[in-house]
């Protein structure tokens, strides 16, 4: 599906950089608060880095993931997050979209 995952890298915080099949990437933002039951673990940093792609998912050890058609529709409607699959001549990340 255009919304599987390809790519993810944890950013500050609990943040992650992902880019979707369809070349569209932004940065999603986990509120710590809500990080509870399942996914608590997900409030360790060193954990949180541990993230990594599986099967068009965000997912870290221990059977944990995130459904990847919310982060798609989340970053689509937060148009300061979208970032097109353009290069940016200035630097290595995409360019933003407007």
């Amino acid at each position: 599906m255009y919304w599987d995952v390809v790519e993810v890298r944890p950013k500050g915080g609990c943040s992650l950089w992902v880019r979707f099949a369809d070349g569209v990437s932004g940065v999603i933002r986990l509120n710590p608060e809500d990080l509870t039951g399942v996914l608590a673990p997900l409030r360790d940093p060193e954990f949180f880095g541990s993230v990594y792609v599986d099967h068009g998912a965000v997912s870290w050890p221990g059977e944990i993931d995130l459904a990847p058609d919310a982060m798609y529709k989340e970053i689509q409607n937060s148009s300061s997050d979208a970032i097109s699959a353009e290069p940016n001549p200035m630097g290595s990340e995409p360019a933003r979209s407007n």
